[in-house]
């Protein structure tokens, strides 16, 4: 019986006119951000959750004041909760140099008690002169740096990719009325009116020409942009990975920093593990944030009885958002960005992933999360996680009802 292609989430669009290259890390990442803003000649936009100035961070900052300062029209936007208020020293050169700032949904007097707040900027993109992209999990971060644990022993692991084609366009797109948009929000608030309505005609008619590829950068591949935020585009990446899971026939791996999926997520890799499919799920190992880490164990039973297989990451932080779907089948599947599988991201941020339907692409991402697996993951035993100390399942189960209380506060159902 001949077998259905992969479903898609309405209003994705996939061609096959791209190149994509997968990024491992800042040590890969940084130097090829760097290099495409550097050769830079119009323009330069990029989004990002944090942008933290130490270490390997600040050679980004360098990079987008050099291009300002030869005259590339370049916009920056962090999130205000992820980055906050740009250091005032980086501020001010970064100004002085012509590179064009805006905080996304900066906290109030109240912070993140209005529940409207908790709708972040967690995509990560950047897009150079119309024709590169770069897509992904990685924060302007340094890979040994950690905001709050300080430094680590090991790098992160985490992803991107750079991408040319026609998905390049989209994000543009995206990324232009975003920033119009906000223009268009600080200008009303300052009563500058006029301002304010052309900043909104601005977003409105934000459209990019689409470009071509990169000459002799190895045979297109089929990519599309899967993009999430509250308004259109409310659940296309969570369908995306469901229906994909759905039509798997041999393996499921994915890589997912803060795992937290709703029921028909549960639901899919459940039924996934019992028609036979091995399903393999790298998850944060280390202790990084209560809710995160507690929150997730609750729905690891299911998975466990079901079959699926559990690995913690142990060496350093993971902060990857991938996955990769029967790499060696006849109808591979692979996504890399910046969503993770929970409700912060599913339900309430604006995130950016990249899918990519391409063997070779897949086999690539494979290798590298099953070396991880087999060489820094520790696989959990459903007999010693059934059997884990009261106060831990108390921890859990604290941490799941908040979560859930979050959600309902928000009145989101997941």
């Amino acid at each position: 019986m001949r077998r259905k292609p992969f479903a898609r989430a309405p209003g994705t669009r996939p061609a096959d006119d791209h190149q994509v290259r997968l990024l491992q890390g800042a040590e890969e990442f940084f130097p090829a951000l760097i290099e495409a803003m550097d050769a830079a000649m119009a323009d330069i936009q990029f989004e990002t959750y944090i942008f933290d100035f130490t270490g390997a961070g600040a050679t980004v900052a360098q990079a987008l004041m050099r291009a300002a300062a030869r005259g590339v029209r370049t916009h920056l936007v962090v999130d205000g909760v992820g980055t906050g208020a740009l250091p005032k020293a980086w501020a001010e050169q970064l100004q002085a140099a012509g590179v064009l700032c805006s905080v996304y949904s900066p906290l109030g007097p109240l912070g993140l008690l209005l529940p409207h707040r908790w709708r972040r900027l967690h995509r990560k993109l950047c897009v150079v002169d119309g024709r590169v992209l770069f897509c992904g999990g990685i924060n302007v971060l340094d890979d040994f740096h950690d905001p709050n644990h300080g430094p680590l022993q090991a790098p992160r692991f985490d992803f991107a990719v750079r991408a040319t084609g026609s998905l390049v366009a989209s994000a543009s797109d995206t990324m232009d009325q975003l920033w119009w948009r906000m223009q268009a929000v600080r200008d009303a608030r300052q009563r500058r009116l006029p301002e304010a309505l052309r900043a909104l005609r601005a977003a409105s008619a934000a459209r990019h020409a689409e470009q071509g590829g990169d000459p002799g950068a190895g045979p297109p591949v089929r990519a599309t942009l899967v993009l999430r935020d509250n308004v259109r585009n409310r659940s296309r990446i969570e369908k995306a990975y469901r229906k994909a899971i759905g039509t798997a026939r041999h393996e499921v791996i994915i890589a997912n920093a803060y795992f937290m999926p709703g029921g028909k997520l549960r639901r899919a890799l459940v039924m996934a593990a019992r028609r036979g499919v091995r399903v393999r799920l790298l998850l944060q190992g280390r202790y990084e944030y209560f809710m995160q880490y507690h929150a997730a164990r609750p729905v690891y039973g299911a998975l466990l009885e079901a079959g699926v297989e559990i690995y913690e990451y142990a060496p350093s932080f993971l902060h990857a958002k991938v996955a990769v779907i029967d790499a060696q089948g006849d109808r591979p599947w692979a996504t890399v960005g910046s969503s993770n599988l929970d409700p912060l991201s599913l339900l309430l941020a604006r995130e950016a992933n990249v899918v990519v339907e391409d063997a070779a692409f897949a086999i690539d991402l494979r290798q590298r999360l099953v070396h991880a697996m087999q060489h820094a993951g520790h696989r959990m035993d459903p007999a010693r996680y059934a059997g884990r100390p009261l106060r831990q399942r108390v921890l859990d189960r604290v941490a799941f009802g908040l979560m859930r209380l979050a959600l309902w506060v928000t009145g989101k159902r997941y």
